[in-house]
């Protein structure tokens, strides 16, 4: 029996969320954005990792992913989670410019407090509320809805007008951040 929330098929296309703790909005700066982008970048080369639509949103991030090589994907979000947490949490530490730097350093330290598994810090919640995508329904409905994020935030009327998706893409858009494989 699938077991919920865990990349039981390794094969199969999904859908996650990765969210900061207590819904921090922490990426309204674009170089926090930034750092997600090229963390993506470096898992799709290095890592295999496969995104087929994404979304980052000012306190989450929504992925439709599959791999392509031999990790698998709770080892790639992992290490993605690991390494963009400690990145992102450096560069708010050493922005002096960033007025929000000791509330959101109290909040992380909080967090991490309250889980074990920590040193000092926790940036991201602990899931990503893996969902399998196996029929071309859900496929759907979760690509529009990764799509519909920006539009339902009252950012943007049109989804391909919101850089920080793959809505451009899918829209033959000449500004896309990320490399699509289109679903």
């Amino acid at each position: 029996m699938p077991r919920a929330h865990s990349f039981y098929d390794q094969e199969a296309t999904y859908f996650v969320t990765m969210t900061v703790v207590y819904w921090i909005d922490v990426f309204t700066r674009e170089e926090y954005r930034n750092i997600l982008l090229d963390s993506l970048r470096f898992c799709q080369k290095n890592k295999g990792l496969k995104i087929h639509a994404y979304v980052i949103m000012s306190n989450h991030v929504h992925l439709i992913i599959t791999k392509g090589q031999h990790i698998n994907l709770s080892d790639i979000l992992r290490d993605f989670k690991k390494h963009t947490s400690k990145t992102v949490i450096k560069n708010i530490q050493e922005n002096r410019e960033e007025s929000r730097r000791e509330w959101m350093l109290w909040m992380f330290e909080r967090a991490g407090q309250k889980n074990s598994n920590n040193k000092k810090f926790q940036f991201w919640q602990q899931h990503n509320q893996p969902v399998i995508l196996d029929t071309s329904e859900k496929l759907s409905q979760r690509l529009g809805y990764i799509h519909d994020n920006p539009i339902n935030a009252g950012i943007v009327q049109e989804a391909a007008n919101y850089l920080y998706s793959s809505a451009s893409n899918y829209h033959g858009m000449k500004y896309n951040l990320l490399e699509v494989d289109m679903l």
